[in-house]
């Protein structure tokens, strides 16, 4: 009785259950946050009662029994009394008798309603669809987003490669009023010329030696959809015009057909290279080019919207965590130095990588310096003067603010606007920081 009632004046749910999984003892709060009775629980299994979505596989009760390790805060999701799907965290530990015996096992847990919801809004301000970011040009881009997926003109997605062209492109996509038809993507970068005629317009059966069968093209299998063209710089003259003809007269012809197939298909193009460059150079016909750029959006490189680093890395590693079933809690302060301090010339994709590659050497707790690559944390002389072995905040701003001014040639007017901040706030935080610009550097 005493049990029950210092278990009563608990605000988490605790129950306990004994080496049969049977549950011995349920508190008021996990009546509250289950909407099943203590009458009702005690001598369930605790799966039957919480029907939490790790019962069946990854049950941490069991995984604690097993190990004889706690589990603290893990989020996992179970379904009420009335049916709703409710996040709850949850910690796990041994229950032993006198003689250090186990007995079972204790779970306490919450509900973290609230706090995912709050989570999801911070999150929605800060994303599009799966882009996240939260720099003002990306930002301007995210405005337009819904009315450039309203019409019926062709995109031209300019970018560096690893940007998020294609995720933009499956946004226009999946906001628009063909989101219910198919969405196909075609690298023409990765294609030989004669594959990819045959894979953007399909074969009729014997249009040549192994064309066995007809084989409907990209085109064919994006009607009424969109598809979607990367690297469209990469592709040749002679398919230039091909698809140049398509755009006009919403036709073409498979491979080895006489007949003339109708295109009901929306163009969303994307290159990594300069195509107005490319029609001076006579490589890009200067009809194509005008016919894909009737919208066009310029995805910023990453080292031009670094305050991204860190959303991009939190979502990269909740992303692993669920894909490995580890349990990184985040990055060290000195691991984000490193990460802010470089330019990736491979974008947000190579910023996955270096997460995916952290993942492999960490096992547990906070990544840190030495599981990223070594060539990636910063060299002693890109190191703010007096750095001890743990860089506090302030020492972190200052990587930061440093690198950004370095970005803009250490114009301080440049800096503030892409940093967010008025100019005089960025001075008095070099000021404060202890940041001095080069002689010579730029207003």
């Amino acid at each position: 009785m005493e049990k029950d009632i210092i278990l009563d004046s608990i605000a988490d749910g605790v129950f306990t259950v004994d080496d049969h999984w049977l549950i011995t003892s349920f508190n008021r709060a996990a009546e509250q946050i289950t909407g099943v009775r203590r009458e009702e629980a005690i001598g369930q299994r605790c799966k039957d009662v919480l029907k939490a979505d790790v019962c069946e596989k990854g049950c941490v009760l069991r995984k604690t029994m097993q190990s004889g390790k706690s589990i603290v805060n893990r989020t996992v999701h179970i379904v009420d009394a009335a049916g709703r799907r409710l996040p709850i965290s949850i910690s796990t530990a041994l229950l032993r008798d006198e003689r250090g015996q186990i007995m079972g096992a204790v779970e306490t847990f919450r509900d973290i309603s609230v706090e995912e919801k709050l989570r999801k809004t911070i999150a929605e301000r800060y994303s599009f669809e799966d882009i996240i970011s939260k720099n003002h040009r990306m930002h301007q881009l995210f405005d337009i987003l819904p009315n450039v997926a309203d019409s019926i003109s062709t995109v031209l997605l300019e970018g560096e490669s690893g940007t998020g062209k294609e995720l933009f492109a499956r946004a226009i996509h999946h906001l628009g009023p063909r989101k219910k038809q198919p969405f196909i993507a075609v690298n023409c970068g990765a294609l030989p010329d004669t594959l990819l005629e045959s894979e953007l317009f399909g074969y009729k059966a014997g249009a040549f030696t192994d064309a066995k069968k007809d084989k409907p093209g990209r085109f064919r299998l994006a009607e009424r959809g969109t598809l979607f063209l990367d690297e469209i710089g990469d592709i040749s003259p002679a398919l230039q015009v091909r698809l140049l003809r398509v755009l006009q007269e919403k036709t073409y012809e498979p491979l080895g057909s006489v007949e003339t197939v109708s295109a009901d298909v929306r163009i969303i193009a994307a290159t990594n290279r300069n195509l107005q460059e490319l029609v001076k150079e006579g490589k890009f016909r200067e009809d194509l080019y005008y016919r894909i750029n009737v919208i066009r959006m310029e995805l910023p490189p990453l080292r031009d919207r670094m305050e991204d680093v860190p959303l991009l890395a939190d979502h990269f590693i909740h992303h692993f965590n669920v894909l490995q079933k580890k349990e990184i809690s985040g990055l060290s302060s000195e691991a984000l130095a490193c990460l802010v301090s470089y330019d990736y010339p491979g974008n947000v994709r190579e910023l996955q990588n270096l997460i995916e590659h952290a993942f492999i050497l960490c096992k547990a707790g906070l990544i840190e310096p030495h599981h990223l690559p070594e060539s990636l944390c910063l060299p002693q002389n890109m190191q703010p003067a007096g750095r001890s072995e743990t860089m506090n905040m302030k020492d972190l701003e200052a990587v930061f603010i440093t690198n950004m001014l370095r970005r803009q040639q250490w114009n301080r007017l440049k800096t503030a606007k892409a940093l967010g901040i008025h100019k005089s706030t960025l001075f008095r935080k070099m000021k404060a920081l202890r940041i001095e610009p080069p002689v010579n550097s730029g207003k």
